[in-house]
C-alpha cells in the first residue's frame, strides 16, 4: 500500500485537507489536558467570621473589609484580626478561627484566653483576579485540599485508559467511527463538566472527558500517518503536536478573559464544534479498509485522492498492492508470525539495559513536560502569560527536534538536551528570590529542552528495537510516559515542602536519563533491524550506513504504520 503515495503524492491537497482537519481537533485536546490549571485554582483565603465585620486589622494597618487586605496578606505567615458589629473580636487563620475572650479593643497581638472554632461558616476568598473556581464554589481547601490535588492525576488516569481502549477499538471498527465518537464525546463531556453539581460528579465527568480526548489523539495520529507518505510523515506526525501546544495557549488566553470557571469551560468546549460539523466528510483510511478486504472502497478513496491531487493517469488497486497477497505490509508471512511479550524486551543484559534506559527517557520526558507546564502558573508574574509562553516555546522545539535528529543523530540530539534540562533545573534553583523574570525565562528554556527530548523518544525507540518486538517497545514506553504524566501533578504539589522540589526531581531524572542515553547506539542512517541478533550487534559496534536518512525513515514508517499493530505503536508520548 505504501506505493500508493508514490502515485498520488506524499502530501498533496487531499492529504493537507485531512491533516489540518484532524490537527485542528488536537487543539481541543490540548485545551482539556491543561484546563484544570485555571478551573481548580486556589486563591488566597481565610476562615470566615460568624457575623458582619466592622473592622479588620493586619499588623498595624486597619481596614473596613476583609477584601481590602489581600494585597498585603501573606497566607503562610499572617493572620487577620476582625471586630464584629456586636463587639466580638476574632482571630482568623486559613483553616481555623479563634474567639478572643475578655478582649474589648482589637490589637494584632494578644496573650489572653482564646476559644478555637472550626470554619463552619465557610471561607472568605480573594476574588480580585478570579470570580470563581471549583475550589471556591465547593470549599476544596484545608481538610478537603487533597480533593483539588487529585483532579489532574485522575484526569491523566483517564488519558491512560482511553488511549489503550480506543486504540484497540479503532483497529477493530475503523479509525473514522472512533474519531466521530471521541470528538463528539469531547464536546458533550466538556460542556457537561460546566454543569456538574459537586466534586464527585466533576471528577467522574472529567475522567470520561480524558478518555475521549486521549482516544481521539491516538486514533487521529494513526489516521493522519496512514494518509501521509513516508517523505512527509516524520514532519507531519511531529508537528501535529504543535496544534496541541496551540491548545495550551488558548487555555491561557481564555483563562485571562474569563474568570468564572464554568463559563470558561463552556467556551473551551466550543472549540470542538467545527470538527464535529465536518468530520463526517472524512473517509476511512485505505490501509484499514485494505486490511479488512474492502477493496472497492479503497479504490473509491484512491479515485478521490487522484481528483484532489490532480493525478492525470488512473491506476488500479491491484497495481499498487496485490489483493491476494498473504503477507503483511512488512513483507512477513502473517500466518507464521510469532507472538512476543514484554519479557522479550529483557532478552539479555544488552536488551535489559536498553529497555530500562528507554523507559526512563519516556518517563522523564512526560514528567518534565507536565511539571514545567503545570508549574508555570506558580513562577510569579502574570500566570496567564507564563502558561501562554509554555505552549509557545513548544512549537519551535519540534522544529529543532526534526532538524537535530536528521543532522546530528537521534542519540546526539536526545542526550545533550536531557543533560541541558538538568543544567537549567540547577540554574532555576540558584536564582535569588525575587528575580521572577529570570526564573520564567529559564523555565521556558527547560520546557523547550525537555520538549525536544520528549518529541524525539518515540522515533528513537522504534529504531532501537527489531521489527518483531518494535510494537512492544513503543507501547511499553508509552505506558511509562503516562505513569510520568500521572506522577507530575504530585511533583508540582511538593512545592509546599520546598519551592524547588519539582525542578530537583526533574533535574535528577533528566541527568540519569541523559547519561544512560549516551550508552545507547546511534540509529541515524542505519537500516531497521529485523532480528534480535542485529539489535544486539548495534550495541557493541557501529554499522555501516547502508541507507540514506530519508530511506531509513521511509522504511521504518512503512513497517510501523502499515502493520496490524499500528495502534499499539502509535501510542504517542504525551497522549
Amino acid at each position: 500500500m505504501e506505493g500508493l503515495f508514490d502515485y498520488v503524492g506524499h502530501f498533496g491537497r487531499f492529504q493537507a485537507y485531512v491533516y489540518f482537519t484532524c490537527a485542528f481537533q488536537s487543539i481541543s485536546c490540548g485545551i482539556h489536558y491543561l484546563a484544570s490549571v485555571f478551573i481548580a485554582v486556589t486563591p488566597k483565603f481565610v476562615c470566615k467570621p460568624p457575623g458582619n465585620v466592622s473592622l479588620t486589622l493586619l499588623h498595624n494597618e486597619t481596614f473596613s473589609q476583609i477584601n481590602e487586605v489581600w494585597d498585603l496578606w501573606t497566607p503562610q505567615k499572617d493572620y487577620l484580626v476582625v471586630q464584629q458589629r456586636n463587639g466580638d473580636i476574632w482571630e482568623l487563620h486559613r483553616c481555623s478561627r479563634f474567639k478572643r475572650e475578655d478582649s474589648f479593643a482589637p490589637t494584632y497581638t494578644y496573650g489572653g484566653n482564646m476559644t478555637l472554632f472550626s470554619c463552619s461558616d465557610g471561607y472568605q476568598y480573594d476574588h480580585t483576579n478570579l470570580e470563581s473556581s471549583i475550589v471556591t464554589d465547593w470549599d476544596l481547601v484545608c481538610d478537603y485540599e487533597w480533593h483539588s490535588k487529585l483532579i489532574q492525576p485522575t484526569f491523566m488516569l483517564g488519558v491512560l485508559i482511553g488511549a489503550v481502549a480506543f486504540g484497540d477499538i479503532a483497529d477493530r471498527v475503523g479509525r473514522r467511527p472512533i474519531m466521530w465518537i471521541t470528538s463528539s464525546c469531547q464536546f458533550i463531556f466538556g460542556v457537561a463538566v460546566a454543569f456538574t453539581f459537586n466534586y464527585y460528579s466533576f471528577v467522574i465527568v472529567r475522567f470520561f472527558l480524558a478518555m475521549a480526548s486521549s482516544g481521539y489523539l491516538v486514533v487521529a495520529f494513526v489516521y493522519v500517518t496512514e494518509y501521509v507518505g513516508s517523505k512527509a510523515r516524520t514532519w507531519a506526525s511531529m508537528h501535529i503536536h504543535a496544534f496541541f501546544a496551540v491548545g495550551v495557549m488558548v487555555v491561557a488566553l481564555i483563562g485571562y478573559l474569563v474568570r468564572t470557571w464554568w463559563i470558561y469551560q463552556i467556551i473551551l468546549s466550543v472549540f470542538t464544534l467545527p470538527f464535529i460539523l465536518c468530520c463526517w466528510m472524512l473517509p476511512e483510511t485505505p490501509f484499514w479498509l485494505h486490511s479488512q478486504g474492502k477493496y472497492k472502497q479503497v479504490e473509491s478513496i484512491i479515485a478521490t485522492m487522484e481528483k484532489w491531487n490532480k493525478v492525470s493517469t488512473p491506476c488500479k488497486l491491484s497495481e499498487l498492492c496485490p489483493v491476494e497477497d498473504t503477507r503483511d505490509p512488512c513483507g512477513n508471512n502473517a500466518q507464521t508470525a510469532k507472538k512476543h511479550n514484554v519479557l522479550d524486551l529483557f532478552h539479555n543484559c544488552t536488551f535489559a539495559r536498553r529497555t530500562v534506559s528507554v523507559w526512563l527517557v519516556w518517563f522523564t520526558g512526560s514528567l518534565g513536560y507536565y511539571v514545567f507546564a503545570l508549574n508555570s502558573v506558580n513562577l510569579g508574574g502574570n500566570e496567564y502569560l507564563n502558561l501562554f509562553l509554555t505552549g509557545a516555546v513548544e512549537i519551535p522545539s519540534y522544529i529543532v527536534c526534526c532538524l537535530g535528529m536528521d543532522k546530528l543523530g537521534r542519540r546526539n540530539t536526545l542526550a545533550p538536551f536531557l543533560l541541558l534540562s538538568t543544567v537549567i533545573c540547577v540554574v532555576i534553583m540558584v536564582i535569588p528570590e525575587g528575580h521572577n523574570t529570570i526564573t520564567i525565562v529559564m523555565s521556558m528554556a527547560g520546557k523547550f529542552s525537555i520538549g525536544i527530548a520528549f518529541g524525539l523518544v518515540y522515533l528513537y525507540t522504534a529504531e532501537l528495537y527489531p521489527t518483531i518486538i518494535r510494537s512492544l517497545a513503543v507501547g511499553s514506553g508509552s505506558m511509562m510516559c503516562r505513569i510520568g504524566s500521572v506522577v507530575a501533578p504530585f511533583c508540582v504539589y511538593l512545592t509546599d515542602v520546598w519551592i524547588f522540589m519539582p525542578q530537583l526531581l526533574v533535574g535528577i531524572m533528566a541527568l540519569v536519563s541523559g547519561i544512560l542515553t549516551l550508552m545507547l547506539p546511534e540509529t541515524l542512517g542505519k537500516p531497521l533491524m529485523n532480528t534480535m541478533e542485529e539489535a544486539i550487534e548495534t550495541q557493541g559496534k557501529g554499522e555501516n550506513r547502508t541507507k540514506s536518512v530519508s530511506e531509513a525513515n521511509g522504511v521504518m514508517m512503512d513497517k510501523l504504520e502499515s502493520s496490524a499493530e499500528i495502534s499499539d505503536e502509535s501510542l504517542m508520548h504525551k497522549f
